[in-house]
């Protein structure tokens, strides 16, 4: 007997089942509750609350250890990225097995509630990090155990977006859900930030002592972020288990490894068959990488260049994640029309627009026109490129997720997610890598982000052989 191959199989499901069959409106919301529930773990852990206060409550206890200022803050900051290093290679090396065994068994859901509850008692235990730094190696593993596992459960819920519209459907679905997610993560940040997370007068952002009574002496309030997401993730992950089930009469035998391994090696070879897909899982593995740099230098670079403090670094990220929440919905709206390659495209564009004017920008210059010493103009700027980075970095990863889609194999669309988490981090590294060697070659903050537009030029080359409609061109023909 003649093995299918993948496009073939796409193929039959088009003709037999029609491609991606419409959910019921409740079990599209309930698909799109995952964004919601699981942004604050990105939001408010990893970003703006505990990651600080982590960094914070390190470096002191490694001041207390003997250690320089800086040697302990460098320290701590290690500390940080070592276990983030771990969590990412971790994530991104299980991914496809774990989606190719869920492939196999046709089941996800018990997945879903194990990971949930790794994530939510994860969470909780953060309240124990002290500002003595009581709890410190305890904090750093619960953090990181739960991120992986709330990003596993993320890249498996990615998955199942075939199986909730028509291919013209699922990038509207995609913008929206995306769109939902980050306005979760701001409404999250704006709770914490308003009543809980004290300043250094012991109060919150609007002058309230933290709510419930908590000590601004032992740091209740910020440490009642591990809590604070915990029961977020929980109580918004209720409309997720209500409304989605694993389908009916699906398998109930365990796959042996053997079963695993072949299915994921026959789907690597497939790639030599399928350049679209090929090209386009390279491509995104470039820009994604690129737009990770953005994320996480955006605020290194305001402090070291703008010289912002943290409130203004703060909003700048506000205004980002709003900027995200509306551009992805309206990126959903345009891939639903256009299709995700423009989307994808124009949202490359922009963001190396915005790489190069940060590449160009310091507190007295702009693109080679000198600046009047004071003017704010470099502040107001790097607002707008805040909003841009936000907003085209979200419809990029919305309209990437929905060209997955056009590249899926829906018999193993776990596996095909799989490798897609995959090549969005096995070169996380990458970046950060080039632009270290591009800082201390050049000696210059600015010269130092040039491998970001090499990175985006190298993933806008490589979208020149991803079609359109990616395998679907093939499904379709006579």
């Amino acid at each position: 007997m003649v093995r299918q191959t993948t496009t073939e199989r796409m193929a039959d499901q088009a003709k037999t089942a029609g491609i991606g069959h419409p959910a019921t409106p409740r079990r599209v919301w309930g698909w799109m509750f995952m964004d919601w529930a699981q942004q604050p773990y990105a939001t408010l852990g990893l970003t703006f609350i505990f990651s600080p206060y982590f960094a914070a409550v390190a470096a002191e206890w490694y001041l207390g250890s003997g250690l320089t200022e800086a040697s302990a803050k460098a320290h701590a900051q290690g500390l940080w990225s070592s276990a983030q290093t771990v969590s990412g290679l971790f994530i991104a090396f299980t991914a496809p097995l774990l989606g190719a065994w869920a492939d196999a068994s046709g089941r996800k859901m018990p997945w879903f509630w194990g990971f949930s509850a790794i994530a939510t008692l994860c969470a909780a235990a953060l309240w124990f990090l002290m500002p003595d730094g009581t709890g410190l190696t305890l904090a750093l593993i619960a953090f990181w155990v739960g991120f992986t596992a709330s990003e596993s459960a993320f890249n498996l819920n990615n998955a199942t977006l075939p199986s909730l519209g028509t291919p013209d459907e699922v990038g509207r679905i995609s913008g929206s859900a995306s769109a939902f997610g980050y306005w979760g993560g701001v409404v999250s940040l704006f709770l914490m930030l308003l009543f809980f997370a004290e300043t250094p007068s012991g109060q919150t952002l609007i002058g309230l002592a933290p709510a419930f009574g908590l000590d601004p002496e032992t740091r209740e309030g910020t440490r009642f972020v591990g809590p604070f997401i915990a029961i977020w993730f929980a109580l918004f992950m209720v409309p997720f288990f209500l409304w989605n089930r694993d389908p009916a009469g699906v398998r109930q035998a365990r796959p042996g490894a053997g079963q695993i391994l072949g299915g994921l090696r026959d789907s690597l070879r497939e790639l030599a068959d399928r350049p679209s897909y090929r090209s386009f899982l390279l491509s995104s593995m470039f820009y994604r990488d690129s737009l990770a740099a953005l994320y996480a230098y955006g605020g290194i670079y305001a402090r070291l260049v703008l010289g912002w403090e943290i409130t203004q670094i703060g909003v700048f990220g506000i205004i980002a994640a709003i900027a995200a929440a509306v551009i992805s919905w309206l990126g959903g709206r345009a891939d639903h029309r256009w299709g995700p390659k423009p989307v994808i495209l124009t949202c490359i564009w922009l963001l190396l627009a915005v790489s190069v004017i940060i590449i160009g920008m310091s507190r007295d210059h702009i693109l080679f026109v000198a600046l009047p010493e004071g003017s704010r103009l470099p502040d107001t700027i790097f607002f707008l490129c805040g909003a841009v980075i936000g907003g085209a970095g979200g419809a990029l990863y919305s309209a990437s997720r929905s060209m997955m889609v056009r590249h899926t194999d829906h018999a193993r669309a776990a596996e095909a997610f799989g490798l897609f988490a995959l090549t969005g981090k096995a070169t996380a590294f990458l970046a950060p890598a080039l632009i270290t060697f591009f800082t201390l070659w050049t000696q210059s903050n600015q010269l130092g982000f040039l491998p970001v537009i090499f990175l985006f030029l190298l993933g806008l080359v490589l979208l020149r052989w991803v079609q359109p409609d990616g395998d679907r061109a093939a499904c379709s023909a006579p």
